[in-house]
């Protein structure tokens, strides 16, 4: 799967994921992604670029809780 989408402005992008269900692996947190964006994260050797997914849980009412893109998978059947 391409991972890597078209820039859509303010650090967004496209993502094949974007609009279906996914779980989080890392925290078990299922919903839909409402974004994937490009951050700027701090590490030991200075700032580095990052993606993260922010995922709208079914029932957390309406808060998007971020994660790591690289840790969500599709609940869609193969």
């Amino acid at each position: 799967m391409n991972t890597t989408g078209r820039d859509l402005g303010l650090g967004h992008e496209e993502h094949p994921l974007l609009g279906h269900r996914v779980r989080d692996i890392a925290s078990g947190t299922e919903g839909e992604p409402m974004t994937v964006v490009r951050e700027e994260a701090a590490a030991h050797t200075g700032p580095r670029r990052t993606r993260r997914a922010y995922i709208c849980p079914e029932r957390a009412g309406g808060r998007a809780l971020p994660t790591a893109l690289g840790s969500i998978e599709s609940l869609a059947a193969p």
